[in-house]
């Protein structure tokens, strides 16, 4: 797998449809972000970083289900209605919920060891919230078939990855400085949501990749 072109293709697909991404996604994303800024207003100390993980997994399945439903059903030639994904996404939450916190301890505990087992992890995981949505597989299935069908891409995977977030945790970096010196409640739910928004780029390209590497057809 090319990685300029899986970049390319996805950027592509990304800029023509962000308005269509924006009317399914932005809406959750602000409530997650409202609810952060409850969640950092009240809680503090070890316990905020458990309740944001908490606010993460409420929300983030719901509209990553949705934005991954999205890019199947429009890799078909289909435009469903935001209604429908977010309810077929619904219907998915708990599983995907259960999948993403063991992803993310499974993360979190590979990056405090050391740096390289958690991008290891980060890689071989990539795929599983793609086989969990669109194949119906269970949440340790999806997982161990992620696994699998990373299997002799992992560089290619980690670039791709890596072009995307590396901006984007050079960007909250940025932000949280900004915020930290203004403590302004707008600016920070504003700065957040943007942030959040711009990492579901991040699903386009697996997305691509995936599709590649399962040999679908890819989105148009």
């Amino acid at each position: 797998m090319n990685v300029l072109p899986v970049l390319r293709d996805s950027w592509y697909f990304f800029s023509h449809n962000w308005l269509a991404i924006v009317r399914l996604c932005l809406p959750l994303i602000v409530l997650e972000g409202l609810l952060l800024l409850q969640v950092n207003s009240q809680v503090d100390g070890e316990a905020l970083a458990v309740w944001r993980i908490l606010a993460g997994l409420l929300f983030y399945p719901l509209y990553t289900g949705a934005l991954i439903l999205f890019l199947d059903a429009r890799s078909h030639g289909q435009a469903p209605r935001a209604r429908d994904l977010l309810a077929a996404s619904l219907r998915l939450w708990p599983s995907f919920a259960l999948m993403a916190g063991v992803s993310m301890l499974a993360i979190l505990l590979g990056a405090s060891l050391f740096v390289l087992p958690g991008l290891w992890l980060m890689v071989k995981l990539a795929f599983a919230e793609y086989l969990l949505v669109l194949r119906g597989l269970g949440p340790l299935r999806a997982l161990h078939e992620s696994f699998e069908l990373t299997s002799g891409h992992f560089w290619s995977i980690l670039l791709c990855v890596l072009a995307v977030m590396l901006p984007l945790w050079l960007f909250d970096a940025w932000t949280q400085a900004i915020v930290g010196q203004q403590a302004d409640p707008v600016a920070s739910l504003l700065l957040d949501c943007i942030s959040r928004f711009l990492q579901l780029f991040s699903t386009v390209v697996l997305f691509r990749l995936f599709m590649l590497r399962s040999t679908q057809p890819a989105i148009e």
